[in-house]
């Protein structure tokens, strides 16, 4: 019974530069589906912005993904399609890397949960 929950489980995706998305396929999260797509995507200087907004587009669509992660600094240049995502599956995690700390004032879901408290009721 278990391994057939755990054949259904959904994906973790991960959008990153080489260093990150080593670690997490090191740690399982690597995966291609049957149409030969792959949960991530290796992000160096020479990656063009459209490439890293398809993909996150086409992780957004696929539902066998539940997570997306995403270097902070990736998710920076394509702010405008991250902000536009709403929905709570996949849900979008901001992750730092090795060169670039992560910065909650810059994490879209915390500017979010900010805006639904008012400071004074969580007193």
């Amino acid at each position: 019974m278990a391994l057939h929950s755990a054949a259904k489980g959904k994906l973790i995706s991960v959008i990153g530069d080489e260093d990150t998305c080593v670690g997490f396929l090191l740690g399982g999260v690597g995966e291609i589906n049957k149409n030969r797509h792959s949960n991530f995507l290796v992000v160096d200087k020479n990656t063009a912005v459209s490439e890293i907004e398809d993909c996150f587009k086409r992780f957004i669509k696929r539902d066998d993904i539940d997570i997306i992660l995403i270097n902070q600094n990736i998710a920076e240049i394509i702010r405008h399609v991250i902000d536009s995502h709403n929905s709570p599956i996949p849900a979008v995690l901001e992750i730092p890397s090795k060169d670039h700390p992560y910065d909650a004032s810059k994490d879209s879901i915390l500017r979010r949960a900010k805006g639904m408290f008012n400071p004074d009721e969580l007193l």
